[in-house]
């Protein structure tokens, strides 16, 4: 009778675990679409031109950045542009 409710704690707890991963995962990946989305109308839209800057473009580093830091690393390569420092 204990194993089996010692099991029944153990499926829900790992249930619980993996509910939570999941849905902290939806999380991160749309941030990261939707980074990336911004980073595309940046250039789209030629953005930073209006600024007197060149376009973010879409190189290695930037896409990684992009897609990882999602809206806030678009906003942080934005400042870096307008800064004079390239990545």
């Amino acid at each position: 009778m204990t194993n089996l409710l010692v099991a029944l704690i153990l499926v829900i707890a790992i249930i619980v675990i993996v509910w939570y991963l999941v849905k902290k995962l939806a999380i991160i990946v749309v941030n990261a679409v939707l980074g990336l989305i911004c980073l595309f109308l940046i250039n789209f839209l030629h953005i930073m031109q209006w600024m007197g800057k060149p376009d973010l473009g879409y190189d290695i580093p930037t896409l990684l950045i992009s897609a990882i830091g999602g809206v806030p690393g678009v906003l942080i390569l934005m400042l870096l542009s307008i800064l004079g420092i390239t990545i």
